[in-house]
């Protein structure tokens, strides 16, 4: 049974996993295997606590999927980032910053149910639009939120990838979707 809950203290350790393992089967042959193979689940942990997502305060909201008692996805929302930036927020619009499922569970609808979740809380908070970004070669995702009613409004950014040894990081186009909460 699928479960969606908001994110506890504790939950750090299981949605850096969830993360990681989400960036390493959907950003195969997108992003640099370099890259993949040195992500760090006790740093992303870590860079979770610091972040405070958990803090019902918190400007953004993490809810997790839980199947069966084991956390199976999360998503993160709240207002949109101008420029992708934590420091400089719309309130204007809300944002869908992260859905990621354990690969095991794709296909499953606990995707849609992070989703239809996050959607809902976009809407209490009084959005009627929310905005996307997703990696331009990313078609599984593309999919996905094109089949839920999304759409690319036009907008792109490069998001950049460091790489070891002083090299310049590879930068990877992004598409930026909306979506509507008011019908």
């Amino acid at each position: 049974m699928l479960t969606i809950r908001r994110e506890e203290p504790d939950d750090a350790e299981a949605i850096a996993r969830v993360h990681i393992h989400g960036w390493q089967a959907g950003y195969a042959g997108i992003m640099p295997d370099e890259v993949l193979g040195r992500l760090n689940p006790r740093a992303w942990a870590q860079r979770r606590r610091d972040l405070g997502t958990a803090d019902p305060e918190h400007p953004f909201t993490t809810l997790v999927a839980e199947a069966d008692g084991v956390l199976a996805g999360f998503t993160t929302f709240g207002p949109y980032r101008n420029n992708q930036d934590r420091g400089d927020l719309d309130p204007a619009h809300g944002e869908l910053l992260a859905i990621y499922l354990e690969p095991a569970h794709w296909g499953s609808g606990a995707g849609r149910a992070l989703l239809a979740a996050a959607r809902a809380g976009l809407a209490e908070r009084g959005w009627t639009d929310y905005r996307l970004w997703v990696l331009a070669d990313n078609a599984r995702a593309r999919r996905f939120y094109e089949r839920a009613g999304h759409s690319p409004d036009g907008e792109e950014s490069a998001y950049p990838v460091p790489l070891h040894g002083g090299q310049d990081p590879v930068l990877l186009r992004e598409l930026r979707y909306t979506g509507r909460l008011d019908g």
